[in-house]
């Protein structure tokens, strides 16, 4: 005999209804409550284990203690207890005979490029090829405004230049010639400095602004416009120019003159160890002395 069909059951609805259609009261698989409920749990321990609701200062310590920063901490003490070896063999050389010393050398390259990378890029750029813009100098070249050799670099480095932090700063200050000299005679000594790398704008006006130059320029750039290192003066008869060497970046120059500021990196931002490896890292470059 056949089996009668069995009726299905109408689950019941929850009473709510969306257009005329209504809700079924069907409960959630047993698996997804469990998984759900051990979530739960699971968010309950994080945030008493971990950091976790921010307050005012800091964050919920946890009872585990747990800190990235702490982590980051040990990681670079780690490191430096490494490199105290070495490090000390880097403060304790002859600074020029650090590239004769090729383990010495390879190190405070490496050592040094990084610490470029993480402060002097934003200026010099990642390349050090510098900024014209912002008066930023190129450090691949071989045109030094206080001298390229290694002992140079490194106080320059350390001391930084023109700034009211470091007594032993470079310093040199340009006056504005804008105050001091007529706009004819500006034109003309303008002439003049692009002459002594190139052409002119105007050949008439560079031969009268020969004697502006030597009344006015002379005593820090030198007869031939050579310039000075002792003096931060650049050099005007090569091709380099910090700011840019067209008509209307140079007689912008002469008229307002320019005060580019360094911070001292030694000491508080850099150790010497690390000083010492960034100089070492620029000079080999290819522009150090």
């Amino acid at each position: 005999m056949a089996k009668k069909p069995q009726q299905k059951t109408e689950v019941e609805t929850t009473g709510h209804s969306w257009d005329g259609i209504e809700e079924y009261n069907n409960p959630l698989p047993r698996w997804w409550l469990w998984t759900f409920y051990a979530c739960i749990v699971w968010a309950l321990w994080y945030v008493l284990a971990y950091p976790a609701w921010p307050l005012v200062n800091q964050a919920t310590a946890g009872y585990k203690g747990w800190s990235t920063r702490a982590n980051v901490a040990a990681e670079i003490e780690a490191a430096s207890a490494a490199n105290a070896g070495i490090n000390a063999r880097l403060v304790s050389a002859e600074l020029e005979a650090i590239p004769a010393d090729p383990e010495l050398n390879a190190y405070a390259v490496s050592a040094g490029g990084a610490v470029f990378r993480t402060w002097c890029a934003q200026c010099h750029g990642s390349g050090a090829a510098g900024v014209k813009a912002g008066g930023y100098p190129n450090l691949l070249d071989n045109d030094w405004l206080w001298g390229g050799t290694l002992e140079e670099i490194h106080t320059t480095i350390a001391h930084g230049i023109r700034n009211e932090t470091d007594p032993d700063a470079r310093w040199s200050q340009m006056p504005a010639f804008g105050e001091i000299l007529e706009p004819a005679e500006i034109d003309q000594v303008v002439n003049y400095v692009m002459s002594l790398s190139g052409a002119p704008q105007d050949v008439q006006a560079a031969a009268a602004g020969a004697e502006v130059f030597a009344n006015n320029c002379v005593a820090c750039h030198g007869e031939a416009g050579g310039g000075d290192i002792y003096q931060g003066a650049p050099n005007l008869a090569d091709a380099i120019w910090l700011y840019g060497g067209d008509y209307d970046t140079i007689r912008e120059t002469v008229t307002y003159s320019r005060f580019g500021i360094m911070p001292p990196m030694g000491g508080a931002e850099l150790s010497e160890a690390e000083t010492r490896a960034v100089a070492v890292y620029v000079h080999q470059l290819g522009g150090g002395e």
